[in-house]
């Protein structure tokens, strides 16, 4: 079953390769999206795809890189949209 989220990542997650982390995660589980830095200090993912792989992400996420913090993850479902190709950085 395919599936979309949206992901909000707080904590000490922007200067620490993390976009780079939810891309390497992202193309070894066949997800497509995107990852950017917000203003605020958190990093925000549009991920669509297989049930199992997408939660399979959010799970490295909430674990980040090292030398990353990962405080809180929020997490809200979205209807895929079948519009992305591949999983980039933003």
């Amino acid at each position: 079953m395919r599936v979309a989220q949206r992901l909000t990542i707080s904590g000490r997650v922007q200067g620490v390769g993390f976009r780079y982390f939810a891309l390497e995660a992202a193309a070894r589980e066949g997800v497509t999206g995107w990852v950017r830095n917000l203003v605020d200090g958190r990093v925000e993912a549009h991920v669509e795809g297989e049930m199992e792989a997408v939660t399979r992400l959010e799970r490295a996420l909430r674990q980040g890189p090292r030398g990353a913090r990962v405080d809180h993850v929020e997490v809200d479902g979205q209807e895929p949209t079948g519009r992305f190709v591949d999983f980039t950085i933003r």
